[in-house]
């Protein structure tokens, strides 16, 4: 009989964590990409912005998301932060961390990027905003000693946050023939299917990273 208990209880444990499991799935997660224009879609039709295309690939295998496009054209990290409080609404379960692009072709200071990029995280994980960071490289004219400065902001920030990071949001885009509108800057259409293919599985890490969050909360 105690075996035929014991037994019993595991069952109903388990089916507790399945049921948990399941209702943290069924929950639509609010996620914000909040970035400069290649967030926003610089000169491409609403529908073919990265966020929305991004929330149309997520939905298609299964999850239930929204991601709301909260990226401004011409954008530096400090303005994200000046922005910060009221771009990002108090539901939002994950902000998509997209700046610095705009820094880096103004010559502005690593050092005040990183800065700011660290205050929006901070304030980010403080209000329990998950953060997945976007990284971003300096152009090749700003030379050696800025790039090491400004491409070593991302890695060290998700490090000492513990953030999903994705190395560079224009891989396998910048600087490729056909993929931007013209400006050899901003991706077009096509380039951002390719950049969201390559960014879907994090964006699935992130997803997990959330699931896992809720159930434990519950």
């Amino acid at each position: 009989m105690k075996i035929k208990a014991v037994a019993r209880i595991l069952l109903a444990a388990g089916a507790l964590v399945a049921t948990l499991s399941m209702a943290a799935r069924a929950e639509p997660v609010n996620i914000v990409g909040f970035g400069d224009s290649l967030m926003a879609g610089y000169q491409l039709a609403p529908a073919d912005a990265f966020p929305v295309k991004l929330e149309d690939a997520l939905v298609a295998t299964g999850n239930e998301v929204t991601i709301a496009n909260a990226g401004v054209s011409g954008d530096t990290s400090s303005g994200g932060l000046s922005r910060l409080d009221w771009s990002v609404p108090d539901d939002a379960d994950a902000v998509i961390l997209e700046l610095g692009a705009n820094d880096a072709l103004r010559g502005i200071s690593p050092e005040k990027t990183r800065e700011n990029l660290d205050a929006m995280i901070a304030a980010l994980k403080g209000r329990g905003v998950e953060v997945l960071l976007v990284g971003m490289l300096a152009p090749p004219n700003m030379g050696d000693a800025y790039a090491d400065l400004f491409n070593g902001i991302y890695p060290d920030l998700a490090e000492k946050y513990d953030l999903i990071l994705y190395p560079f949001f224009l891989d396998g885009v910048a600087a490729e023939k056909g993929l931007d509108i013209g400006d050899g800057m901003h991706p077009n259409a096509e380039g951002v299917d390719i950049m969201v293919t390559r960014f879907l599985p994090y964006a699935q890490q992130l997803l997990e990273r959330l699931e896992v969050g809720s159930v434990n909360e519950k």
